[in-house]
């Protein structure tokens, strides 16, 4: 719906760039995605393996099996797994909570009793991350099985703080704002035009390089922490 207007825009001389919700090739000249699907679920199991110490069984409790989203990040994560680093590791099973809380607590129990050694939970929904942590906490499993996923700040500080969710990850919105700017100053000032190969010089995120089609990579998900997370909770 916004591509003849932002067309008309484009024509006018106006600088068009969309970020997050991006808008289709030909509405804009680039759009800025926070990551991408390798990136996101290598990084999941990257977490679990350090909450884990790079050892044990990791369940995971995903949104529904048609989703296109969870599903290609699990892919990335049984691909980071066949790595040595992660040889005594194994992801035993991938539950479906389909991403309503009731259903996702009853998946997360439902591994930690399947699995009375089961090391870790990997969630990449905010739904089920949530809920995972509630099941580990009503379990009296804190510190015995670690929690990592993709959840919001303002509704994991409580679980974050008392450990039972060490770290997890998602797109950090300031961040998101700060890059935006400095690549529509880059197309302001001509610096870039959004073709393939351009590059911008982003600040403190680094180098961003436009790819295919106008589109950008931030780069991997913010990570969320007890050093950070009530900042970030007041926030979102």
């Amino acid at each position: 719906a916004l591509i003849p207007v932002t067309k008309k825009a484009m024509k006018a001389g106006i600088k068009v760039m969309s970020f997050d919700s991006g808008i289709n090739v030909g509405g804009r000249l680039v759009d800025l995605v926070p990551s991408v699907e390798e990136l996101i679920g290598r990084q999941q199991v990257q977490l679990i393996a350090e909450l884990t110490g790079n050892k044990g069984k990791i369940g995971i409790v995903s949104a529904t099996s048609q989703a296109t989203n969870q599903n290609a990040w699990i892919k990335w994560m049984y691909e980071e797994i066949k790595k040595p680093e992660y040889k005594d590791m194994e992801i035993v099973e991938v539950a479906y909570g389909d991403d309503a809380a009731d259903k996702s607590y009853r998946e997360a129990v439902g591994l930690m009793q399947k699995y009375p050694d089961l090391a870790g939970i990997i969630s990449p929904t905010t739904i089920g991350v949530l809920a995972s942590a509630k099941a580990i906490e009503d379990e009296g499993k804190q510190g015995k099985v670690q929690l990592t996923g993709l959840g919001l700040p303002s509704e994991m500080q409580h679980y974050i703080e008392d450990g039972t969710c060490r770290q997890m990850a998602l797109w950090n919105p300031i961040d998101l704002g700060y890059t935006s700017t400095y690549i529509m100053e880059a197309l302001i000032t001509g610096k870039i035009t959004g073709k393939e190969g351009d590059k911008v010089d982003a600040g403190r995120m680094g180098t961003i390089t436009i790819g295919k089609d106008g589109m950008a990579v931030m780069g991997t998900p913010f990570v969320f922490n007890k050093d950070n997370i009530a900042k970030f909770a007041a926030m979102f």
